[in-house]
């Protein structure tokens, strides 16, 4: 009877938080149907949050940020951050991968809205957590310690399907379908230094933080915020939360003005979060069957044992050709910004701008993908917004892994949908620059390329 075992991975562990709460005032308008431009106050404060991974203390190191915004509208802007934070530790650009936990109500972090109401605070907001992250990750560098971190998969139906259909209109709008399938798992990390002490949590889970909506004048986190807060006081440790493949995904209560809606919905995920944990191996053991008792039955004695977990890591960026669909040009969509009157659609426009000015005029648009093996720990680290798709088809394809799938990370190209979606009115196809058929090219490229990875680097038990 074989052992059973957790994905896991031994190494030299560290984590750290620094807070990056921006100042009242700033411009934060992230809802096309919004009357404001900036913030009056702060539900919970937005942080930075870093794990770092060494298979030694000299070894090239991962590193894992999380951060409370939304998305990059621009290169330039993220690349401000991670480019900083690679020169500053002379690090692998493969090996660094900074996701932002996609709340929708942070604030702006692109340098082209200086000129909005507030907008003069965001390059020296940007500055400020440009700085934070620096200090954040030398911080993880310094209390890193042996840990293991294992991996367990659990349940939520925080999320549900925001696809909504609706037959009178022959349309989907951006609501809640209960009807519809969603993805509810949920993967759980646990990093348990060998001194036995709890390090830190990471969570994973596809569910837009669109809580609060287009009438909230709140800075705040959305859901992650009361979930970090249940699952670290119980804990004694920091959480970090990474955004999953949430194309689809949303809470069932959503688009409010009173912050008690984001704090219920965090509530939610972070009971979760605490069940997956109780129902985990301690991280360094496995279960081994001993013995077989007789009774009524065969009775199976299962013990746990320690076990030693794989310390291989290993990072490569795949890049992926993928096809764009028609568009209209940068010049055209200026035009039509210059003459039209109506404040959501000049947003709207706004946005198309930045996603043209990101994809550029070909056919096609290379996309970087980031990869990670840990232990037998596999992440893909997408910059955009995939539908769950695609954590789904890697979870059962590499099924004796765990698989951390980071959506909005290291930028953000556009949202990527199945492609049955496209011949439908979706709110999702309409604002993507992929053509039909790229979620799906992606899926395979990853595929292929984390076989590679694998057969090239077997998890080492030593």
């Amino acid at each position: 009877m074989p052992d059973f075992r957790q994905p896991s991975f031994h190494g030299l562990i560290g984590f750290a938080r620094e807070e990056i709460t921006p100042p009242i005032g700033i411009y934060a308008r992230n809802w096309g149907a919004s009357e404001h431009d900036i913030v009056d106050d702060v539900h919970r404060p937005l942080t930075a949050t870093a794990m770092t991974l060494r298979t030694t203390q000299d070894a090239s190191p991962l590193v894992l940020v999380s951060l409370d915004l939304g998305w990059w509208r621009r290169k330039e802007d993220e690349w401000l951050i991670r480019g900083h934070l690679i020169e500053q530790f002379n690090l692998d650009s493969a090996r660094v991968i900074i996701a932002l936990t996609n709340t929708h109500s942070g604030p702006s972090t692109c340098l082209e809205d200086a000129e909005k109401p507030g907008g003069n605070l965001i390059r020296p907001y940007l500055n400020l957590v440009r700085d934070n992250v620096s200090r954040v990750v030398r911080e993880a560098f310094r209390s890193a310690k042996p840990a293991t971190l294992a991996w367990s998969y659990g349940r939520c139906r925080l999320a549900k399907n925001r696809d909504q259909w609706v037959p009178d209109r022959n349309c989907f709008i951006s609501g809640f379908d209960e009807r519809a399938p969603a993805d509810p798992v949920l993967l759980v990390g646990l990093a348990v230094a060998d001194d036995g002490h709890t390090m830190g949590t990471v969570v994973n889970y596809a569910c837009a933080p669109t809580s609060l909506g287009w009438q909230n004048r709140v800075i705040s986190p959305d859901y992650i915020g009361s979930m970090r807060e249940l699952v670290e006081n119980e804990t004694h440790s920091l959480c970090l939360f990474v955004q999953g493949a949430a194309g689809e995904m949303a809470p069932r209560d959503q688009y409010a003005s009173d912050p008690e809606v984001a704090d219920r919905n965090g509530r939610e995920l972070g009971y979760a979060v605490l069940s997956t944990l109780q129902s985990m191996m301690p991280p360094g053991f496995k279960l081994h069957h001993g013995q077989t008792i007789r009774s009524d039955a065969e009775l199976a004695i299962w013990d746990y044992v320690e076990d030693t977990a794989p310390k291989n890591l290993e990072a490569t960026i795949h890049t992926v050709e993928v096809p764009l669909k028609p568009m209209p040009s940068l010049a055209e969509v200026e035009e039509q910004m210059a003459l039209s009157e109506d404040r959501m659609m000049v947003e709207r426009l706004r946005r198309e701008r930045h996603v043209l000015k990101t994809v550029g005029s070909e056919e096609t648009v290379r996309v970087p993908i980031w990869l990670w093996s840990v232990g037998d720990t596999l992440v893909i680290g997408c910059p955009g917004t995939p539908y769950s798709l695609l954590q789904r088809h890697l979870r059962l394809h590499f099924v004796e892994k765990a698989v951390v799938a980071i959506g909005v990370a290291n930028g953000w190209y556009g949202f990527l949908p199945p492609r049955e979606l496209y011949d439908k009115e979706v709110y999702t196809v309409h604002e993507t620059p992929f053509a039909k058929g790229s979620l799906e090219f992606m899926i395979h490229g990853s595929i292929s390329q984390f076989e590679r990875l694998c057969k090239l680097n077997p998890p080492v038990y030593a």
